[in-house]
């Protein structure tokens, strides 16, 4: 996993950046080896929003990107809040991705069996049971 941590209209302290780091590499074990993670960091400049610290992620995962989008009162806490939400995202995803397809064949094939097996017995009189 490739993780790029931003700041948008400011800066992030190196506290702040090691915290990201350490908590985004919990989704190191459920990603694909080259998957990029873009943080992007924000501070609200709106006095009568409480939440004003806003972390937003994405993953560019193979096929379509993963988006969230978390705010709280510190940065630690909007990073908590964010990779909780992007791990019940990733997993959704890579079940959409292995389960379903295994799902639709085996339909498919149990379909497909009673058609190929339909082949023509040897027909008994009706009404006359073999003694």
């Amino acid at each position: 996993m490739r993780l790029q941590v931003k700041a948008h209209r400011g800066h992030v302290s190196d506290r702040v950046r090691a915290y990201a780091e350490k908590r985004l590499a919990k989704l190191d074990r459920r990603l694909y080896e080259g998957t990029l993670v873009e943080v992007t960091l924000e501070r609200l400049n709106n006095r009568s929003i409480r939440e004003d610290h806003v972390a937003e992620g994405v993953v560019h995962a193979k096929g379509s990107n993963i988006v969230a989008r978390e705010a709280a009162e510190s940065y630690e806490a909007a990073i908590d809040r964010l990779v909780d939400k992007l791990e019940r995202q990733i997993e959704r995803y890579r079940d959409k991705r292995t389960h379903e397809p295994r799902r639709v064949s085996h339909k498919v094939g149990r379909a497909a069996e009673p058609a190929a097996e339909t082949t023509p017995e040897p027909e008994t009189a009706s009404g006359e049971e073999a003694a």
